[in-house]
């Protein structure tokens, strides 16, 4: 039965990603290019989930469904996700003690969307973003 699990999420800029957001951050190729996980095998079969299924990614400060993808590379308990609006919604925006935000790593629990929902929509994040 799928579960869910802690993970280290690394974020990064991806070039292809770039290419979409010049083209439209509205657009359906930058949510594709921006808003996935890659996981390690194990870490997907552990979870039940199969390579392009949604999955909730949940913090202390925010949650959004993504598309899990299969990463080619063995990293267990690592996830990589391009620094997008879906992972801001995921950090705090405290300052650690060096006085940087905490934008490169952060620990999230990843699981199988029950419902198989849609991944967050970017229109869904600017309406969170406007909320007070």
């Amino acid at each position: 039965m799928a579960g869910a699990k802690e993970v280290t999420v690394v974020t990064y800029r991806g070039i292809f990603q770039e290419v979409e957001e010049a083209l439209g951050m509205y657009s359906d190729g930058y949510r594709d290019q921006s808003a996935i996980v890659s996981l390690d095998g194990g870490d997907i079969k552990e979870l039940g989930v199969e390579d392009g299924q949604p999955v909730i990614l949940e913090t202390g400060s925010g949650k959004v469904v993504v598309a899990a993808k299969l990463s080619e590379d063995p990293h267990p308990g690592l996830a990589f996700m391009p620094s997008s609006p879906w992972s801001a919604q995921l950090v705090s925006g405290e300052v650690e003690e060096s006085g940087f935000l905490d934008l490169k790593s952060f620990m999230a629990k990843v699981s199988l969307s029950p419902a198989k929902e849609a991944v967050t929509s970017i229109e869904e994040i600017a309406e969170r973003i406007k909320a007070p």
